[in-house]
């Protein structure tokens, strides 16, 4: 028997005695675990999968044991997870700390970065959020303003950034400050602060859907102690560029929901079936087209891991994440169409707002059109 065998059965049980009945059931987007100083659970059994799966490792499955994570191997990670989208498992954890700041803590941070902050992320105990894009540095966003002075062992920053998704609510930021303002690239640095030290402000943007996920965030003298920079001073922007590989990785995985029923099921549910298909024939050949390029994509998701040795899937997230979003989008359009009256109500977790929400998907962590220069640079070398 294979390691990868001994390991997926020992998975099986293991999942089998410890996910709570109720951790296997489509989760609304109001019930994701977020994690963080001041979260509130939505049940007893959200808390105790969360703390199940984090004691083990398991939610950040291939981060190192010696820092709390569950030291798999990219093999083992990927049985974990195809068993627990076999059970509908929820996600334990939604969390920019397991898949933003800690893989860049742990590629360039100080040993005592990663010793104070990665079991934090790896066990929900902290939210973070993330302040990169400024009203004046979008798409550029090497042209960000926002100031560190040095003042020694700390530095004092002032500056304002935008679209910095649930700063609100969240107790940590990864931040880009220009550190040296007479270059523009090699200036730029990435400090770690607390979102309640003095000097920090933040202040929802409500959204076409009536939710307000973004915010403004104002820095007014904010002190950054030193031992808080990730890497070199004024090497921010190398690390900001493969931080955003891991952000576009997971805006690439978008509509890949495995607690949620299929379109087909949705679709079913409200259209009906004729002669055991599904009676809208336009509709059916829609829903078919996007089930082919969904999982043309999935299988493309794993073949790039497979094909990457490293960490990060470096420019191919670029691909990963102009196609997914993309994806979610058709998705969510397909399911207005089939669900009909039923789905423009103005609930939590309607369809309408959630068709709302997605028009942002191909903004959000650089837009399509900057995916595509990337790839025509970067991966097909177009110049």
């Amino acid at each position: 028997m294979s390691d990868l065998t001994t390991f997926r059965e020992d998975t099986r049980q293991w999942l089998e005695e410890h996910c709570p009945a109720s951790m296997r059931t489509y989760m609304p987007e109001s019930e994701k675990c977020w994690g963080g100083r001041d979260y509130k659970f939505s049940s007893d059994d959200q808390k105790l999968w969360l703390m199940r799966m984090a004691d083990r490792g398991w939610t950040a499955p291939t981060f190192p044991k010696e820092y709390g994570g569950g030291g798999l191997s990219k093999g083992e990670a990927k049985v974990l997870k195809e068993e627990l989208s076999a059970i509908t498992a929820r996600a334990p954890l939604a969390s920019m700390g397991t898949e933003m700041i800690g893989p860049a803590i742990l590629e360039f941070g100080t040993e005592a970065l990663k010793q104070q902050h990665l079991p934090a992320i790896i066990r929900g105990e902290i939210r973070w959020c993330q302040g990169y894009s400024e009203p004046n540095a979008g798409s550029d966003l090497a042209g960000l303003q926002a100031n560190a002075e040095d003042m020694g062992d700390h530095f004092i920053v002032n500056g304002q950034k935008v679209w910095t998704s649930y700063a609100d609510k969240s107790d940590w930021m990864f931040c880009l400050v220009k550190t040296d303002n007479s270059v523009k690239h090699g200036g730029i640095s990435l400090v770690l602060f607390d979102m309640k030290s003095p000097g920090v402000t933040a202040r929802p943007i409500k959204l076409i859907s009536g939710r307000s996920p973004f915010c403004e965030t104002f820095l007014d003298n904010v002190r950054v102690d030193k031992d808080q920079v990730v890497g070199e001073i004024n090497n921010g922007w190398t690390i900001a560029k493969y931080l955003l590989t891991h952000e576009r990785e997971m805006l690439g995985r978008i509509g890949n929901v495995p607690a949620e029923k299929t379109l087909s099921e949705r679709a079913t549910a409200s259209i009906g079936l004729k002669d055991g298909r599904l009676a809208d024939s336009a509709l059916r050949l829609e829903l078919a087209e996007w089930e082919i390029d969904f999982q043309s994509h999935q299988l493309t998701i794993e073949r790039v891991r497979d094909e990457t040795a490293a960490a990060s899937v470096g420019n191919s997230s670029a691909m990963l994440k102009l196609y997914g979003t993309q994806l979610n989008q058709r998705r969510r359009e397909l399911l207005i169409a089939s669900e009909g009256f039923d789905a423009m109500t103005w609930k939590e977790d309607s369809e309408a707002r959630l068709w709302l929400r997605s028009k942002g998907n191909t903004i959000e962590g650089g837009t399509s059109e900057v995916q595509l220069n990337i790839i025509s640079r970067r991966i097909l070398g177009l110049g």
